[in-house]
């Protein structure tokens, strides 16, 4: 079971990254640099933007149950494990309300949309820094603790700086990119961790 969680959490990065880049392709003049990612689903092919995102949110929420399985709690670990599950439902979210096309009225679904990713990018080092303590007293995560600690920071100051940064109409695209391969690579990074202690666990001796 503990492999199958793993894998759900190494497919999910990968479909986000690959679902990106097979839809930015598509539309004429679209920029990697100074496009969001959101904006591809407004593309005419947003559709497999909008599957990535539902695709990728589904494994991530999967692959959370290996992590509660598998490391021991310190204090922090149920509210970042928690948090952990919301930035999975808020992929989710993502990919089910499209964000409001550039200069357009706001709308209810762009609202949720943009209140969602914003909210995302700030749980989810909140969520892992929650987990650091966990991490450091357990001998098989321990080696996980610095690179969270440094991807959680990372994150943080990338999510306050969305904020501060005066002007980022130009490389918008490219910002938000590095926000999600961040988080992405975190994921990722953990799943194969886990699958490497799945795959070290000896199987129980049966009873004749």
């Amino acid at each position: 079971m503990n492999r199958a969680l793993a894998l759900a959490g190494i497919v999910g990065p990968i479909v986000l990254v690959v679902g990106d880049l097979a839809a930015s392709l598509s539309p004429p003049n679209y920029s990697l640099i100074g496009d969001s990612i959101s904006s591809l689903a407004l593309t005419p092919i947003g559709w497999l933007q909008t599957i990535c995102f539902l695709a990728v949110g589904l494994l991530v929420e999967i692959f959370i149950a290996g992590l509660i399985f598998n490391i021991r709690r310190a204090p922090g670990f149920h509210l970042g494990i928690g948090f952990l599950v919301l930035c999975g439902f808020g992929l989710l979210m993502i990919g089910a309300f499209r964000m409001d096309p550039a200069g357009a009225s706001s709308t209810m679904e762009g609202i949720i949309h943009s209140a969602t990713a914003y909210t995302l990018s700030l749980l989810f080092p909140i969520s892992i820094l929650l987990l650091t303590p966990s991490l450091k007293n357990d001998p098989n995560w321990k080696r996980l603790f610095v690179y969270t600690l440094i991807a959680g920071l990372l994150a943080l100051t990338l999510t306050i700086g969305l904020l501060f940064l005066p002007n980022l109409a130009g490389w918008f695209g490219l910002y938000e990119r590095i926000i999600v391969a961040n988080m992405m690579t975190w994921i990722g990074v953990a799943a194969v961790h886990l699958l490497r202690l799945s795959m070290r666990q000896r199987p129980q001796p049966q009873d004749s």
